[in-house]
């Protein structure tokens, strides 16, 4: 059974989110999407998801409980499946969006007859992503243990003990932020101005984002 559009999201495919001076504008990237996304929206309330608007996007719950985002990028737009990992992508259309990105699996498109082409598998996909959500399965995550420590992380630990303390003493998730932040960047340099960046925050107990 379709269910009701959210006006909010009426508001999105005019103006766009809002977020920058191009909304509102010829010039906002929402313009360039409109059929996909349209064509999208219909599916996603075909299928009997509920229309929000939560994070600047559309997003589409069950019972309160996220199933799926629509967003856009300036060459490409996707639908993101918080749990994507659980689904069975056994026609290979789903993406992880970066090399951190543990649950969460885009559905990626470039054009109107690509989503058309797709259709039967994405409403599939989509199905099987409420079904997931209704039984109540969690997608396992990397524990911190399982993340690399930066050379320059472990070095700065054998210099200040009290520092290595305060880190371990972060929360899991605020630890596993930190290690990632460290890691990305390919010069040791950057790696350790940005573990000096963020001594004094994690000898606060603060993480990466925390205000």
């Amino acid at each position: 059974m379709k269910t009701v559009p959210n006006h909010k999201v009426d508001t999105y495919l005019l103006d766009g989110c809002m977020q920058c001076k191009l909304g509102a504008t010829p010039a906002c990237k929402i313009n360039q999407w409109q059929n996909e996304l349209r064509f999208l929206r219909n599916l996603l309330l075909e299928c009997g998801l509920q229309e929000d608007f939560k994070w600047m996007h559309p997003c589409y719950t069950a019972d309160g409980k996220n199933i799926v985002l629509m967003h856009v990028f300036n060459n490409y737009g996707a639908l993101l499946f918080p749990k994507g990992v659980l689904i069975n992508d056994s026609h290979r259309l789903l993406t992880q969006q970066t090399e951190h990105s543990q649950t969460a699996r885009q559905l990626r498109f470039t054009n109107l007859q690509e989503l058309l082409a797709q259709e039967a598998h994405i409403r599939a996909y989509v199905l099987e992503a409420i079904a997931i959500e209704k039984s109540g399965k969690k997608p396992q995550l990397k524990v911190t243990s399982d993340f690399d420590i930066p050379l320059e992380l472990e070095n700065k630990f054998d210099q200040m003990p009290a520092f290595k303390n305060a880190f371990y003493a972060l929360t899991p998730g605020r630890q596993r932020g930190y290690l990632i932040h460290f890691s990305q960047p390919k010069q040791a340099a950057t790696r350790s101005g940005r573990i000096e960046k963020a001594i004094e925050r994690i000898f606060e107990g603060k993480g990466l984002n925390d205000l």
